[in-house]
């Protein structure tokens, strides 16, 4: 990718973020389907599976409610994230690469794999001499880190994010000086 491609992507990635976190805007599924069906329903799943492999449920929510679920890629939407991300900031010869390592990796049985199997997978895929293969996996690797970490899940209840920081406080008393 040259510069002028690199910044879009990181500026419509910027403002995709800023978006989610300023409205708290939850994606929502339906049929496991995207609205605009940009990826098949095949392919949902597979980058679920792939979110899922890399971040699994399991970090355990730091709330005081003992029956809170451990949380991970898919119980926080990354998954989605991630569609929205591929389908709205990547230039069409970027998502013809992410289609067509998808299609890779369904021919392998990835999303009917074990966990251990698919790690070994993705693991092979990041040591791969193949240049594609490698930056696939660091492409899904990244984004799905990024999508997991800047969740309102993640950044409130483990980060203790706050919107602004300190409090204001006018017309405070102050001690006299002598």
């Amino acid at each position: 990718m040259n510069r002028r491609k690199s910044l879009k992507i990181l500026g419509g990635t910027a403002v995709g973020i800023a978006g989610l976190v300023l409205a708290d805007w939850k994606w929502n599924l339906i049929g496991g389907e995207t609205a605009s069906g940009f990826f098949t329903a095949q392919e949902q799943k597979l980058i679920s599976s792939i979110a899922d492999t890399i971040i699994p449920a399991g970090l355990p929510p730091k709330t005081p409610n003992p029956d809170a679920k451990p949380i991970g890629a898919l119980s926080t939407g990354t998954d989605v994230y991630l569609m929205q991300v591929f389908e709205h900031c990547y230039e069409k010869e970027d998502q013809d690469k992410i289609k067509l390592q998808l299609a890779a990796l369904n021919e392998k049985d990835f999303q009917k794999a074990s966990k251990e199997a698919r790690e070994g997978m993705l693991a092979a895929m990041n040591s791969s001499e193949s240049k594609e293969e490698s930056e696939f996996f660091d492409l899904m690797k990244s984004e799905t880190i990024n999508g997991f970490t800047t969740v309102k899940e993640v950044m409130v209840d483990y980060r203790n994010y706050k919107v602004a920081p300190g409090y204001y406080h006018g017309c405070a008393d102050l001690p006299a000086q002598t």
